[in-house]
This record gives C-alpha cells, structure tokens and sequence, in this order.
C-alpha cells in the first residue's frame, strides 16, 4: 500500500507542474463517457500510467480517460482507479483542481475498496489518503520537496457549508426543498465545479454536504462510481461522514456493473445527510 502511495507522491509534482505550462486545448478524442479529452487529460494519465505501471503489486489500472482497464500483473492483488485531472477544464480560469484514486483488492468492487487518495492542485500542493479503519490523513507539499503530515482529517455532526452541482432546472422538485432547506437553516454556498475543490474544502472545514443528484437530463448523475463516488465515499465515511446516492445508507452500497457506470450521489455529515433522507423520503 505504501508503495502506491509512494507513487502517487511522485505523480503529484508532475501534475502540478503540467498544469502550469501545458498546452490547455483539446485534443480530436472523446472519452468512454462522451467528454471530448483535453490534452491535459491525456497528459496526465499518461504520467500516472507511466508511474503507477512501475508499482509490481498492481494488477490493473482503470482510467476514466481509457476506454478499458489497464492490465499489468494478473498475479498481484491491487487495482487502482482513477481520475487523472478532475475539474480540468477549470484550469484555464486558475481553480483548484485534482486527481483521485481509489485502490481496491482482487476486483474493483466498491466493497473491496481499501485505500483512496487524492491531491489538490491549488495555491498549495496537498495530497490526502486514506486507509480502511482510519481517519484520512492530510499532507502538504513542503520547501524540500516532500510531503509533510499536517493532520487527521474528521467530519463535524453538521456543517455550514452547501455545493450542489447539476443543472438547476434540471432538478427535481425534492432536491430543490432539500437545498431550500439548508440554506433556509444557514448554509453557504460553496460551489466551484470542481468535485475534489468542493470535497477538500468540506472536509477541512469540518462538515457540510456536497451533492450531485439525478435531474432530468441526467437521471443516473455524472459521477463516475469507480474513480470519483466510491474514492470519496470511502475518505468521508472513514472521517466519520455519511453518503447515500439519495435512497441507499452508503454509497459503497451499489454495485458497479460498467467501467464508467455513473450514480446521483450524497456527501457530508450526519445533519445533512439525514435531512436529505427526510426529504428525498417523501418521493412517491
């Protein structure tokens, strides 16, 4: 595990320094799901391909930017997944954007999940993990070029803080009471579109809810379970968080049954999560 980790410090810098110069156009390709590829999509997947192949306990790779998985060892017992630059067509406007990793045992189940990490790539380059039956674990990038532990990572009973993605008008009836509601009890709203921005900053702040449910256009959500839901779904609840896909009690409940299978998904703490179920409840 340590050595999967290890790599991912090493991809970070990279990344980071990537995003300062690379070109930011598109490239000719779409991805699995439709998105057309930026070119610094496929850059760095091929800088976490390129150092993660290097890791002799991976079985496989699982990219959002690869149409199928990465073989690498059918003898080893770890397979990553992952999203190489979440937020990315964010960059040519300067916000925090990252990568996530969620590394799973034997089979990408969401049940065999046992390590996440991701790394934020803002004014300050940042890197947390997690493993099963832990708090997460924040490091930061420090002058001598390594990452320095900062703090355990924990999720309040209830929060401030409210980013809910989707289109509005796509909304359901429900999901506009619910978020009504919190902001009727105090919630800010802190919303980038950026999903690993808009997480980190709920969990460093100590709790609030992020959300991105099923609307009209797009019933099943847009997060991908694989690399993005199941990640962070793990590193929440591990910080003492719920999540729920809107009817479920956690998200690493549902069965994937596709590579780039999608769900609505929940994220916060105890409060939010259980006021969503009130409302989302009531659905006929």
């Amino acid at each position: 595990m340590q050595e999967i980790f290890q790599a991912i410090k090493e991809i970070a810098p990279q990344i980071s320094e990537a995003i300062k110069y690379a070109d930011l156009g598109y490239t000719a390709h779409s991805n699995a799901t439709g998105d057309t590829q930026l070119k610094l999509d496929v850059l760095s997947d091929e800088i976490i391909t390129k150092n993660l192949s290097k890791v002799q306990n991976l079985k496989a790779l699982i990219s959002e930017e690869k149409d199928e998985p990465l073989l690498l060892n059918d003898k080893a017992k770890y397979i990553v997944a992952y999203d190489p630059l979440d937020g990315s067509s964010l960059v040519d406007v300067n916000f925090s954007i990252g990568s996530i990793f969620g590394i799973y045992q034997d089979e990408a189940k969401a049940k065999n999940l046992v390590a996440a990490a991701y790394t934020i790539y803002g004014p300050r380059l940042e890197f947390v993990t997690c493993v099963k039956g832990e708090k997460p674990k924040l490091y930061r990038l420090a002058k001598d070029g390594t990452f320095a532990f900062c703090k355990d990572l924990e999720l309040g009973a209830k929060g401030k803080l409210n980013a809910t993605g989707a289109t509005q008008s796509g909304w359901s009836q429900t999901h506009q009471n619910f978020i009504r509601e919190l902001f009727l009890g105090g919630h800010r709203l802190r919303y980038s579109g950026a999903m690993v921005s808009d997480l980190h900053q709920i969990l460093l702040k100590g709790g609030g809810l992020f959300s991105y449910p099923g609307t009209s256009d797009h019933p099943n959500g847009k997060l991908r379970m694989l690399f993005e839901v199941f990640p962070f779904a793990f590193i929440y609840e591990n910080a003492g968080g719920k999540t729920s896909d809107g009817q479920n009690a956690s998200l690493l409940d549902l069965n994937c049954e596709k590579t780039h299978q999608s769900t609505p998904c929940f994220f916060g703490s105890a409060y939010e999560i259980e006021l969503m179920h009130k409302f989302y409840g009531q659905e006929k």
